[in-house]
């Protein structure tokens, strides 16, 4: 199974990404504010890019990455910073997640912060294995690396990036052994923090309160008015769907059906299966990501991969949990499938460097094993 990782993994990536142009041309060339399917010819030059950048790191020794670490999350970092820069941070439905410079193109510092910030935590733990159980080296400095670029997402107004980075982290600091009360604690106060933040935030406790009430007449046209639409768009659709380009949703009762709320879209337009077939794929870059963690041959090939899965699939969960009424909105997109050029190419480059693990990885074949090949052997021992 060990050398078949890989096959699955990009054979998952490969359809959620061709959905996504499909479900991105169908969606968009509606919209009125926007060219025919300049879009779609936007998002495939990233995922070329993307694809190109990934085929590029997949043949790099993924343990040349372990010595910039350092620098790699003082860029993240800087990066984060220069949103809160008048002038260079750029605001885009309320939101400041964006970098707009001349001569620069707008690109969201938060996927690549992603990405950095996680291969940081795996290059401490590796260079600290003995320490992972203490509570200084092993717990208290990896939660200042995580927690900066976090809050800084976070105060961004970028809730759902922040979850997912901190979720992220979390397994990485879960699979490098630190003990389980250090990260219930963490996890506590970070989630009181954030409640505390959310409380005196009138925008996002509405978004909060309309989980509970979306038919009301109070959120129905406010807070909730993009999570009802989405349900309407699955009951829309039904098991086998509208057919493509016969949804409703899409001309204006569903916002950002090329974004945010395009697993909607894709549920009234080709049904139920087509979205439990997304899901399926999620699945598999899970199982087959924390398969090429397994068989890393370090730690740091362990934990990067770890994270790096998470990252992968955290904000798709998210996203779901968000589309079908589970979750409060955060504004994430879905990965491969949503519009947006500095999500695709990060998240490819991602997949790239799980490529890097899986290729420098030990199999062990059974026939090398005689104790699993030989079941007299193993009642034997």
């Amino acid at each position: 199974m060990g050398r078949k990782n890989a096959i699955f993994l990009c054979l998952a990536v490969m359809a959620l990404v061709t959905l996504g142009l499909v479900m991105l041309a169908s969606t968009s060339v509606w919209n009125k504010d926007v060219d025919g399917y300049s879009l779609v010819k936007k998002q495939a030059v990233f995922i070329a890019l993307g694809l190109i950048g990934a085929v590029v790191i997949s043949n790099v020794d993924y343990r040349k990455l372990r010595a910039f670490w350092i620098p790699a999350l003082v860029i993240s970092t800087t990066l984060l910073v220069l949103c809160y820069v008048p002038g260079i941070g750029h605001k885009v439905n309320g939101a400041t997640r964006w970098i707009k410079m001349p001569g620069v193109p707008q690109f969201q510092p938060s996927e690549l912060a992603k990405i950095f910030v996680i291969m940081s935590l795996a290059a401490w733990y590796s260079h600290y294995q003995t320490e992972g159980r203490k509570f200084f080296k092993g717990f208290v400095s990896p939660c200042i690396l995580l927690g900066i670029p976090v809050v800084l997402i976070f105060f961004e107004k970028d809730m759902g990036t922040a979850m997912a980075l901190g979720c992220s982290g979390g397994m990485v600091m879960f699979a490098a052994g630190v003990r389980m009360p250090y990260i219930i604690g963490a996890f506590t106060l970070t989630v009181g923090g954030a409640w505390l933040v959310i409380l005196k935030n009138p925008e996002r406790m509405g978004r909060i309160n309309a989980l509970f009430d979306l038919e009301s007449d109070k959120y129905r046209q406010g807070d909730g008015y993009q999570q009802l639409n989405g349900i309407h768009a699955f009951i829309n659709g039904g098991v086998n769907g509208t057919g493509l380009g016969n949804g409703v949703g899409k001309h204006g009762s569903l916002p950002m059906a090329h974004t945010d709320f395009i697993f909607p879209a894709i549920g009234e337009e080709l049904g139920l299966w087509a979205t439990l077939g997304s899901v399926f794929c999620f699945v598999v870059i899970m199982v087959y990501g924390m398969a090429i963690a397994m068989h890393a041959k370090d730690i740091f090939g362990r934990l990067l991969a770890v994270g790096l899965t998470c990252i992968i699939v955290v904000p798709a969960m998210v996203n779901i949990g968000v589309c079908t009424a589970v979750l409060p909105n955060t504004g994430l997109p879905l990965p491969f499938i949503s519009y947006g050029g500095t999500n695709i190419l990060f998240t490819l480059f991602a997949v790239g460097v799980l490529l890097s693990i899986h290729r420098q990885a030990a199999f062990t074949s059974r026939a090398e094993v005689p104790v699993i090949a030989q079941k007299k052997q193993c009642l034997r021992i």
